[in-house]
């Protein structure tokens, strides 16, 4: 299960509704920051209450329609919106729902004052992230790439690099996500819903594959005790010294974390980073890559300044590092090796293209009419034929249509509310399968991606 946010997360995200009217009306003052943080316990309790009720559904599609309601019935509490938003969005990302996953969760990043200049100010060089991290990686003996649990766009280029990692020696990878009672993880050879909590969803099931695949040993490090903190953060770091270097003093380890649990320098949710104590504990200084800040935002006002003129003046179309004559990488902010730029996403079909992963997978076009009997909602997902019923999905989404008496603009449904789509797919055979939102089968088949 994830741990519960922290209540300092939130504490400027205060939500008002405006007023048409001609005389405004008194507005009620801000409330304190004791008055902030109760209200966030309150919709954090409740945020779990309605998980709890959609977990107990067998399917998938009736524990994300139960999360889609929790949000819809809203809540008077201004922090529920804020808080929940962040719980249903792992829901629409478990669903292949990318688009409004990022819209129900999306958090303005601004400059701050201890932000570096930007790359544009100086003579900084963009590179292609996938070559410059590999090389920047060549002589550590571990890699801390860090995402967004919301935003899978945050998985791709760790997914992307496993390969080039593993032929620099690299042998070891560890998911925040993991949980350790999966003993047969490696055996095998891919996730199932009792794997972790986010490696339900496709592309984080798939960066888990992909290292198991390629022979790297796999290995949990997530804190089970439940605590938060710093506590959480030294423990993760113990499990990840232990179990890896105890046992393999030259392992080379590459780390997947969350947000800034790979900050190397400051203070932590009360005291020191995962990665802060990892370094005292093995002496290794880690590549630390911050993936989370210099991303695409569903709302453009949410983006990063920095972000927003890197775009125009560069129109990137892959991930972007940036170095300087002598190969030193650039860092939005100190605590990180080296920052990484997303481009600005491209919807086909309703669905993002980063989903390709730079030509590793290929668009599969699915069809509510032929795979879901027209039947709808419908939820699409193609396993690896070689793989158990068990497997989480290679991808994964849901077809909706609107109904014709429904605008548009008064409602949000996964694919675009198209009754096309496409899969996103390695090369190889796969077992589709539609069901409707009672978990009944409305189509199965076997089907073939072809190569290159």
């Amino acid at each position: 299960m994830p741990f519960r946010l922290s209540t300092a997360c939130f504490a400027g995200a205060l939500l008002f509704a405006g007023s048409a009217c001609a005389l405004p009306k008194p507005q009620p003052a801000p409330p304190t920051p004791e008055q902030w943080r109760t209200m966030q316990m309150h919709a954090s309790d409740k945020a779990e209450r309605i998980m709890r009720r959609a977990d107990q559904h067998k399917s998938l599609l009736p524990r994300y329609e139960t999360m889609l309601a929790g949000m819809i019935q809203g809540d008077p509490n201004p922090a529920f919106p804020v808080i929940f938003g962040q719980y249903l969005s792992w829901y629409q990302t478990y669903i292949g729902d990318y688009p409004n996953a990022a819209a129900s969760f999306s958090v303005q990043e601004t400059l701050l004052p201890g932000d570096r200049p930007s790359p544009l100010a100086a003579a900084w060089q963009a590179r292609p992230a996938i070559e410059a991290v590999s090389r920047l990686a060549r002589d550590r003996q571990a890699v801390f790439f860090n995402e967004a649990h919301h935003l899978p766009l945050t998985r791709t280029l760790t997914t992307e690099l496993l390969a080039r990692l593993r032929a620099e020696g690299f042998d070891t990878f560890a998911a925040e996500t993991l949980y350790a009672d999966d003993d047969q993880l490696a055996a095998r050879g891919y996730p199932v819903a009792d794997s972790g909590f986010y490696t339900n969803e496709p592309l984080c099931a798939e960066m888990v594959r992909t290292a198991l695949s390629l022979g790297y040993r796999v290995v949990a490090y997530e804190s089970r005790d439940g605590g938060g903190g710093d506590a959480r953060e030294r423990t993760q770091a113990s499990n990840l010294y232990e179990r890896v270097f105890k046992q393999h003093p030259k392992a080379r380890l590459v780390v997947d974390a969350g947000y800034a649990h790979i900050q190397e320098t400051g203070e932590y949710l009360g005291g020191s980073s995962m990665a802060e104590h990892f370094h005292a504990l093995s002496g290794i200084d880690p590549l630390t890559v911050e993936q989370t800040m210099l991303i695409p935002h569903p709302v453009a006002a949410h983006d990063h300044p920095y972000y927003t003129a890197v775009v125009e003046h560069l129109k990137p179309t892959q991930p972007l590092v940036f170095v300087d004559g002598d190969d030193k990488p650039w860092a939005l902010r100190e605590g990180y090796d080296v920052s990484v730029l997303f481009p600005p996403e491209t919807l086909r079909r309703g669905r993002p293209t980063w989903l390709g992963l730079d030509g590793l997978r290929q668009a599969y076009p699915v069809s509510g009419d032929d795979d879901c009997a027209k039947q709808y909602p419908c939820l699409i997902e193609a396993r690896y034929a070689a793989e158990g019923d068990d497997a989480i999905p290679a991808d994964r989404l849901v077809l909706d249509p609107l109904p014709p008496h429904v605008h548009p603009d008064n409602a949000r449904r996964p694919s675009g509310g198209l009754s096309v789509s496409e899969l996103y797919l390695r090369p190889g055979k796969y077992r589709l399968l539609a069901t409707d939102a009672q978990g009944r089968v409305l189509g199965r088949r076997a089907i073939s991606v072809g190569g290159p």
